[in-house]
């Protein structure tokens, strides 16, 4: 019982907040478009980009108080969309996500001014967690973190999107022998 207690008191709920508006910067269209959708039910007022320049050009019409923001984008590093969010707003809370989490990469983003640092494939509840949590309380262990099978599957098939799903690049790039490769990928995800 004072765990739920716990864990209650350290996360603040949207309408807690005057200021509401999200800015999500993800190229991941159908990843940004959903969780877009989920965040406005929740209560954010939602604006979405989908590369580093779009982020910074939508920051001239909005000052977001939340922001999602991917690391890699095709046109760049979204520390770049961090750092011009931060000018503009010292308090904004800002998340990082990425497909490529490692310590080097999580310390630069919160070095810039993100709050937190979450691997894809990052649900809904995950990304509202993060953002209203307190940022002088100790963060929470994930209730269901992916499994080492599933972040080697997502991994694989990041680099083989990023590969043009070219499976003989996205072999050599891997160092996996190319009919490895391709049995991994008919397989479905593990859980």
């Amino acid at each position: 019982m004072c765990i739920t207690m716990e864990k209650t008191e350290n996360i603040k709920n949207i309408s807690n907040f005057k200021d509401k508006s999200l800015l999500i910067v993800d190229d991941d269209n159908p990843f940004r478009e959903r969780l877009s959708r989920a965040m406005e039910k929740k209560g954010f007022q939602v604006t979405q980009a989908e590369s580093v320049k779009k982020g910074i050009a939508s920051l001239s019409t909005i000052k977001p108080a939340f922001a999602v923001v991917d690391l890699r984008l095709n046109d760049g590093n979204g520390l770049e969309v961090v750092k011009e969010i931060q000018k503009l707003n010292t308090n904004s809370r800002i998340i990082m996500l990425t497909g490529y989490g490692n310590i080097p990469t999580a310390v630069a983003a919160i070095k810039h001014g993100a709050i937190d640092y979450l691997s894809k494939p990052a649900d809904a509840e995950d990304v509202e967690k993060a953002l209203l949590a307190d940022p002088e309380a100790k963060a929470q262990p994930p209730e269901n973190p992916m499994t080492a099978d599933r972040v080697k599957w997502e991994h694989i098939h990041r680099v083989f999107e990023l590969c043009n799903r070219n499976v003989s690049e996205t072999a050599r790039r891997l160092k996996m022998h190319r009919r490895t490769l391709q049995r991994i990928l008919s397989k479905r995800s593990p859980k």
